[in-house]
């Protein structure tokens, strides 16, 4: 058959050769967004990712407690990574950028406009939630969840999936202040374990802390013995994120 005829079968339709070069021209578009995340953020390790809710205000205990966090983790010597944006995303930036380590933010181009907090060392804008997210993973030494949304909830079900799928080195999942995540944690084990759609270890692949210093403590104990580069072979699964 050919490729003419199968062009014009019932149900297909015709190609639009103005929107495949809109198409084409995107792919350029997204590559950009990967190269100049791979040349900015290659020299930030180790970093520590930080996720949660864009709707806490200054005046939250969630976002003086994120605040703590990424202070103490800069003061270590981690490079804290947050969505560059309000919230718990403003306050990881402000922690680092009054520690010593650096403070990245990966803004995110919305429709309704959401504006860089000024917080930030080392700042990139994407207009794709895909090529921003490989950069939250691709450089991480650890992932730190404070409480939050959909958008939470979302970084986090794609690191526990791509941890427990081996798609990226085995690294610390730290869900912070723990009533918030009792009610989803007793579900999992209720419901996810007990149907089997997951197995009772991946319950291990994350903890749950609740202050500052135990948040560091818990990275620095994951690497102890083996420090905080990849091995060979993770660095094999990390290029192909």
């Amino acid at each position: 058959m050919s490729d003419d005829h199968k062009s014009h079968h019932p149900g297909m339709t015709p190609i639009d050769d103005s929107a495949l070069s809109r198409e084409s021209w995107k792919i350029f578009q997204i590559m950009a967004e990967f190269v100049e995340g791979f040349e900015r953020l290659a020299r930030i390790s180790p970093s520590v990712s930080i996720f949660g809710s864009a709707r806490f205000k200054p005046d939250h205990p969630y976002y003086k407690l994120t605040e703590d966090i990424a202070r103490a983790l800069s003061d270590a010597g981690f490079s804290v990574v947050s969505g560059g944006g309000p919230g718990i995303m403003e306050a990881a930036n402000k922690g680092a950028f009054a520690g010593k380590s650096p403070s990245v933010g990966l803004n995110i181009q919305l429709p309704h406009e959401q504006l860089g907090n000024p917080y930030q060392d080392i700042r990139l804008s994407f207009r794709h939630f895909f090529s921003r997210k490989v950069m939250f993973v691709k450089y991480a030494a650890a992932y730190v969840v404070m409480p939050g949304g959909f958008g939470t909830l979302d970084e986090l079900a794609e690191i526990l999936t791509l941890v427990q799928t081996g798609k990226t080195r085995r690294i610390p999942i730290i869900l912070v202040h723990s009533p918030f995540w009792n009610g989803l944690l007793d579900w999992f084990r209720a419901t996810l374990v007990a149907e089997k759609t997951i197995s009772p270890e991946d319950m291990d692949l994350f903890q749950v802390l609740d202050q500052p210093q135990d948040v560091v403590n818990a990275i620095f104990n994951h690497y102890e013995h083996r420090g905080f580069e990849p091995s060979a072979e993770e660095r094999e699964i990390l290029l192909d994120l």
